[in-house]
């Protein structure tokens, strides 16, 4: 695998196409918009709708293989699996909801439908792992922005959806059997590996605001112009020409690479020989400027060969070492290189899954059956809920990937502590959604947007510090089985149950007022209860980690987000 050198313009170019992937990726969160057209269609109960969205949500977040793979295969291998998963599975569902194939079996579609979503899996993870390894100084930051964008994907959705496909849902379908596809085959070439920096250099954090800042005015911008939508008759021409609009937004990020190639920094001043006189001028902030990575262990700690395509076996290691090998060889300690094997055994790893689980498997619930949710309670037009959402969601990954690392640097606060602060927040949402008092939706769909987002924006780059970035793709896409594996829990069989239950008091085709949800919101506010003890006796046993680190000097360069 080609590798590229330090501090050129390729990670920049490879994290604004990631971007573009982290869109196509969000691929799952367009389930709201065509699922009720699929219920119509096919004559599915509300149930049956739900198991789907259960196959949505385990296809997005079963993502083993492509864990497996980015250590084995270039990223654009990884991108191409995506590539014919999105095709293939999309397809099928676009065939079914606009009736080209009539009566098609409940089976085939849950099928597709995992195929289809199974490509955020193959997307995100080469995206992901590509960047948090050009980039692993910052790896809250560049997370918080990926699943950021990841996350506002929603609302870019929604925004083509009801301004370009006139809210039909088999040409969504065709847009995400076709469109998606062809963006990242466009993107495959620029996402590529590259020698990270051992350090951070001046331009660095201005370029990491720069790409928030840009992601913010996108995120700003798309929920005031569906809200637009929703209350004005516009146009043809002003919808196409928002759209155009937000796609500039999008492009926004490829302003850096430009500037660097029309503005190149100075040439780099050699790096003097250590104890020279250049070292000794530059002052004592200057002093501390070590690689931090290579304070912590000689066995490549933090950043591990993840370039490399084989894992050095036992064997090898007891053949270089020789005679005392056995008595030498020991297991990692956290914050270095765990196999996914020895990773799997610790308890921080199996807390941090069930804090994890607890957390994204109740919001995710929300998310599935925000439609049905807001019609019970008598809004109509739930594109808002949604775009809200999305929002929202948006906001909490970026916020939470940059504020941890804000903390982290200058405190050494863990970022499991904002995951705590999250889930509390989320236990007030759930009880709000339960009290179904005028406008508390609303405010309950944000809050729960933001703690939801803040979820996926700490548990990224928390295992990638316990556990290594070496074997990171495959321990992080096994921490996101806690996703589908909420979905299917609180969605498919909770949420499923009652709204199927009331249904049958009130003796229609469809559940309204409160009581069609309230059982499951009151449920899952215990659920995130538990989960706030459980992050709290995380975070407690992690602290020593991070105070450790900060003492090796992996947090010495300033914070800059």
């Amino acid at each position: 695998m080609e590798v590229l050198k330090a501090g050129s313009r390729p990670p920049w170019v490879g994290l604004s196409a990631a971007v573009w992937v982290q869109i196509a990726a969000g691929n799952a969160y367009t389930f709201p918009l065509y699922s009720p057209s699929l219920k119509t269609v096919m004559g599915f109960n509300q149930q049956q709708l739900t198991i789907l969205g259960v196959a949505n949500d385990i296809g997005e977040n079963v993502g083993i293989l492509p864990g497996i793979a980015c250590n084995k295969l270039p990223p654009w291998v990884v991108l191409l699996v995506g590539v014919c998963a999105c095709f293939m599975g999309y397809g099928v569902l676009w065939l079914a909801v606009s009736e080209t194939v009539k009566s098609m079996p409940y089976w085939v579609l849950w099928i597709a439908l995992c195929i289809a979503t199974h490509s955020s899996a193959w997307f995100d993870t080469a995206v992901l792992v590509t960047n948090m390894r050009n980039f692993p100084l910052s790896r809250g930051t560049v997370a918080g922005i990926l699943k950021g964008y990841a996350g506002i994907s929603a609302a870019v959705y929604t925004e083509v959806y009801s301004m370009a496909l006139n809210q039909s849902a088999s040409k969504i379908l065709l847009f995400l059997t076709i469109g998606l596809p062809l963006i990242c085959l466009a993107m495959m070439y620029f996402i590529r590996a590259c020698i990270p920096a051992a350090k951070e250099d001046s331009s660095e954090h201005v370029h990491f605001l720069f790409t928030q800042a840009a992601s913010l005015c996108l995120a700003i911008y798309l929920l005031t112009t569906v809200i637009l939508k929703d209350v004005l008759s516009l146009s043809n021409a002003i919808s196409y020409t928002f759209v155009a609009i937000m796609i500039i937004f999008l492009m926004s990020p490829i302003a850096i690479p430009i500037k660097m190639t029309l503005f190149p920094a100075n040439a780099k001043k050699p790096v003097p020989p250590v104890g020279s006189s250049d070292d000794l001028v530059s002052g004592e902030d200057d002093s501390r400027q070590i690689d931090p990575l290579l304070l912590l262990s000689s066995s490549e700690t933090n950043l591990g060969s993840f370039y490399e395509g084989e894992d050095v076996s036992d064997i090898d290691i007891l053949l270089a070492v020789g005679v005392g090998a056995v008595t030498k060889k020991r297991r990692p300690k956290r914050g270095e290189d765990f196999k996914f094997q020895e990773a799997i055994v610790k308890a921080d790893f199996w807390l941090l899954w069930l804090v994890y689980f607890l957390g994204v498997g109740s919001g995710v619930t929300v998310l599935n059956n925000l439609a049905q949710i807001g019609v019970a309670v008598g809004i109509d037009d739930t594109t808002i809920l949604l775009c809200l959402f999305g929002f929202c969601n948006f906001l909490g990954r970026l916020g939470g990937g940059a504020v941890s690392e804000h903390f982290l640097r200058s405190k050494t606060i863990p970022r499991t502590v904002w995951m705590t602060l999250s889930q509390i927040i989320m236990i007030i949402a759930f009880l709000l959604f339960a009290s179904a008092l005028n406008g508390t939706h609303y405010a309950a769909t944000g809050f729960l947007g933001i703690c939801y987002g803040v979820q996926f924006a700490i548990m990224i780059p928390t295992s990638s510090e316990l556990f290594g970035l070496k074997h990171f793709g495959i321990i992080f896409n096994f921490m996101q089985l806690g996703n589908p594996i909420g979905a299917f829990l609180f969605s498919g069989l909770l949420a499923g149950y009652v709204y199927d239950a009331e249904v049958v008091k009130q003796e229609g085709s469809s559940c309204l007022g409160p009581n069609c949800y309230r059982l499951t919101f009151l449920v899952l506010a215990c659920m995130c209860g538990i989960g706030t003890i459980l992050s709290v006796i995380l975070t407690i046993r992690i602290r020593p980690v991070y105070q450790m680190l900060y003492a090796g000097g992996f947090f010495s360069s300033p914070s800059k987000f």
